[in-house]
């Protein structure tokens, strides 16, 4: 019964000495604070500073367009499902959210071959036209329908045909072919989806058309 007291106080000394141990191995040691513990709940990804998100430019482009240049940007249209979408300096002009997209050539929601002849006809000099086609943009097609967006720069026009994806951004007046169009056969061994090509997509810079003065 006499052994009772300094038992306690063995045992007091003895706890007292394994939780400084513990602490100070978890804590780091004294006057460094909690970095080891902090550790024990940081995970690595948290460590890691995380890298800043890529800043886009007008119509999502990764870099921005030098001056006097238009940024652009087009999607045909996937199948018959979704439909295309027409960018142009940062400004959706069409797209299936606005609700003025529809099945053929998407210049406006034209799906006549007669009144896309009256809609082309009548451009003025230097006019930029974006197309991006949705399901079908061919079969009522005629030639001079052809002629009229070859005349405005495209090479692909007289091969288009059912179910093609195409995407073509040309002007009236241009003396070249244009740089921007695209263009995909609808083909039952290469299509993406069933009995459509794969969607396509374009973006750049056009230059702004400059007057002499």
């Amino acid at each position: 019964m006499r052994l009772a007291g300094p038992l306690r106080i063995v045992a007091l000394v003895v706890t007292v000495g394994l939780t400084w141990i513990v602490a100070s191995i978890l804590l780091g040691g004294p006057g460094s604070g909690f970095p080891r513990i902090q550790q024990l709940f940081t995970s690595p990804e948290n460590s890691v500073t995380a890298e800043p998100r890529a800043r886009k430019y007008k119509c999502g482009l990764p870099q921005p367009c030098p001056e006097e240049h238009l940024a652009f940007r087009m999607v045909s249209g996937a199948a018959n499902v979704i439909g295309p979408k027409i960018c142009l300096e940062d400004k959706m002009l069409m797209s299936s959210v606005k609700d003025n997209v529809g099945r053929g050539l998407n210049i406006a929601l034209v799906n006549d071959v007669n009144e896309l002849l009256k809609f082309i006809r009548p451009l003025h000099e230097g006019t930029l036209v974006f197309v991006a086609s949705y399901d079908d943009p061919a079969t009522k097609m005629n030639e001079e329908t052809r002629k009229l967006f070859s005349d405005l720069g495209s090479k692909n026009v007289k091969d288009l045909a059912f179910r093609d994806s195409w995407v073509f951004v040309g002007a009236k007046g241009v003396q070249n072919k244009s740089p921007f169009e695209q263009h995909v056969k609808n083909s039952r061994h290469t299509n993406k989806y069933e009995g459509w090509p794969e969607a396509l997509e374009m973006e750049g810079c056009i230059p702004r058309r400059t007057t002499a003065s």
